[in-house]
């Protein structure tokens, strides 16, 4: 019997979608024809986030509880016109051609070779070595409410207007929130994982209730931890609006600061189900990181 196939236009490009049926949420009844239609209602809001950004795909070709695996290079049979940018690493020399996705015709591509998460680069194709991202990731141990995350953020966010820095959250799709500040042209990777380091201690410092070094085990105990390393070339983090291969199908949402500050809010509210219509409903709260810093 010859596996089901479907046949989706975008953008002038006719795209196979191969085993539509395929579950991928067994628990939610959500299937590959999901996550494909998912990306393609949320390309809009979604695109201007990856554009001339490297992205790293985590792939679940059989779905969530199947084996995944994360990668970072084209591959071998991508159509012509998927984009790539070339990155020499550091470690052990070698080119890498780095997937761009400019369009949803490249988007839904993806998807349908089981990517059901994006992860995106702080830099952009021409200037690699220089990030436009400063990146908190706000990671919780093992033994932390969400509501303590929440307040972590806040105290984050003052921290960083007192610095003249102004952020903008989203969930990171798990147990975490991400806060990004844009940044103006220039910075290395190196100086800004220093800014958000001395941040992070200053955090600790005044708040040694709420937040806890990121050093050693930053998952135990009911204190947030604030990643720097995320700051890194060649370092990525959840894309804005990217689905996660966790029960329910959240996905990563920006938030609105007052939606922080009335910390009732639970990363499983945000899913692949919900996002589509909260977007239509009040628009797309992280746009401010797509201004210069």
């Amino acid at each position: 019997m010859d596996d089901p196939t479907e046949s989706i236009a975008v953008e002038g490009r006719t795209l196979v979608v191969t085993h539509p049926d395929k579950c991928y949420w067994p628990d939610d009844g959500l299937r590959k024809r999901d996550v494909v239609d998912y990306y393609r209602r949320m390309a809009p809001v979604l695109l201007p986030y990856f554009r001339d950004r490297p992205v790293t795909l985590h792939l679940f070709p059989r779905g969530i509880g199947g084996p995944s695996f994360y990668r970072r290079s084209l591959p071998d049979d991508a159509p012509d016109w998927l984009r790539s940018v070339d990155y020499v690493t550091a470690i052990h020399p070698h080119r890498v051609r780095l997937p761009v996705v400019d369009d949803a015709a490249s988007l839904l591509w993806l998807a349908n070779l089981g990517a059901v998460e994006f992860h995106l680069w702080a830099s952009r194709a021409g200037r690699l070595e220089q990030p436009d991202w400063a990146i908190f990731d706000l990671d919780p141990g093992e033994g932390t409410p969400f509501e303590r995350v929440l307040h972590a953020a806040l105290a984050l966010r003052e921290r960083l207007e007192a610095a003249g820095w102004r952020g903008v959250a989203k969930t990171s799709g798990g147990r975490g929130v991400h806060v990004y500040v844009p940044l103006s042209p220039g910075h290395t990777y190196e100086a800004v994982r220093a800014r958000v380091r001395a941040i992070s201690d200053a955090l600790c410092a005044d708040h040694p209730e709420l937040f806890a070094p990121a050093h050693g085990s930053t998952h135990t105990g009911d204190r947030v931890t604030i990643d720097a390393a995320q700051n890194g070339i060649g370092r990525n983090t959840a894309a804005p609006y990217t689905l996660r291969a966790r029960p329910g199908a959240p996905v990563s949402t920006p938030l609105r600061w007052e939606e922080v500050e009335r910390g009732d809010l639970r990363p499983g509210d945000f899913t692949l189900r919900s996002v589509p219509d909260r977007v239509r409903e009040i628009g797309d709260p992280f746009a401010p990181v797509l201004e210069s810093g």
